[in-house]
């Protein structure tokens, strides 16, 4: 990354540079042999000073500015302040020549020291300034790269799902076909159904409410047909929780999450709940722990974590009081992401 090169407004140089000037000369308006026709000089001789050495210090700072500096160069401040030390004995020169009366080696010494410090200040300046964009450009970079990285994670999020899914729907429509179960049929509709939203959801960061519980729908029916009645879903989200919106997958992720870690069968059966109260979607259900869980590809409640915080910036809430598991998502009513 090139360093941005120092740009600094005329009206600044010039008005601080007769800023300086005029400073220098208030010794002498508080000296009682006050000569005002010294004091112009001087602070002539002063501003102009400061000008040259605003100029040269940002000529100076910006031959390297393709090189990314955080420190000083000492090497290039001597070099600054050698050069600073030669103009000022110049314009020194100078004022010797308008005012012949004034003894030319004390003035010479006050001038010089004078000189260094102007140097300095317009050096240091600068360089804390360079440092400043610099530090900026870094900031911007490392801002960029997070939301290309959290983007790039944000699409492989939603491309996941649990392929064990998959082998367990294929093996339940084996058994099915081999029955000649006559909902079979209706099987291959709703897996159909399931992967189609999957393609299409793909596509999008966000989906209403209504469209992932047509997910859900068909999620469930293709799960009956593996455990029967040994697993229920209650629906009971009202109408305008339905037009909110909802990562794709979401609750089709905590609901298979659910039937992960807990006992599904016909004679413990799992019921799980979906519904609103106060500003939150909440999917719950009794804990029935497995002795032994699924292996786990770890993509589930994490995946939703991470989905929330990188769309919405706002975390989901997990209570657990070990008889009642529940999740509740935040309504998303509206989506401003850039």
């Amino acid at each position: 990354m090139q360093q941005q090169k120092i740009k600094i407004s005329s009206a600044v140089i010039w008005i601080s540079s007769l800023f300086l000037g005029i400073l220098s000369s208030v010794p002498q308006l508080a000296s009682h042999a006050f000569n005002w026709q010294e004091a112009v000089v001087n602070s002539a001789i002063t501003a102009a000073f400061s000008v040259i050495m605003w100029y040269l210090n940002i000529y100076m700072l910006n031959q390297n500015s393709g090189k990314r500096r955080q420190n000083i160069s000492y090497s290039r401040l001597m070099v600054i302040l050698a050069f600073g030390m030669v103009v000022m004995f110049g314009l020194a020169w100078i004022q010797q020549l308008i005012l012949s009366h004034i003894n030319f080696g004390p003035t010479m010494l006050m001038i010089e020291v004078r000189g260094i410090l102007i140097n300095l200040v317009c050096y240091m300046f600068l360089t804390l300034l360079q440092n400043n964009y610099a530090g900026q450009q870094v900031q911007l970079e490392l801002e960029k790269v997070k939301s290309d990285n959290l983007g790039a994670q944000y699409e492989l999020l939603k491309q996941q799902v649990n392929p064990h899914f998959l082998f367990n729907s294929l093996n339940t429509l084996k058994s099915m076909v081999e029955t000649h179960d006559a909902e079979s049929v209706d099987f291959i509709m709703k897996l159909s159904d399931f992967y189609r939203f999957t393609l299409e959801s793909r596509k999008l960061d966000l989906i209403t409410v209504q469209e992932e519980m047509k997910i859900i729908d068909s999620y469930i029916f293709l799960q009956k047909a593996r455990f029967g009645e040994g697993i229920t879903l209650t629906n009971e989200l009202s109408n305008e929780v339905s037009k909110t919106l909802i990562p794709p997958f979401t609750l089709q992720l905590l609901v298979e999450n659910c039937i992960k870690h807990n006992i599904v069968s016909q004679s413990k059966p799992l019921h799980i709940k979906i519904y609103n109260f106060e500003n939150k979607l909440i999917i719950e259900n009794p804990i029935q722990k497995k002795m032994t869980v699924e292996d786990s590809l770890g993509i589930g409640l994490d995946n939703v974590k991470m989905r929330y915080k990188h769309l919405v910036e706002q975390e989901i809430e997990i209570n657990s009081d070990e008889k009642i598991f529940q999740i509740k998502l935040p309504f998303i009513h509206e989506y401003h992401h850039y």
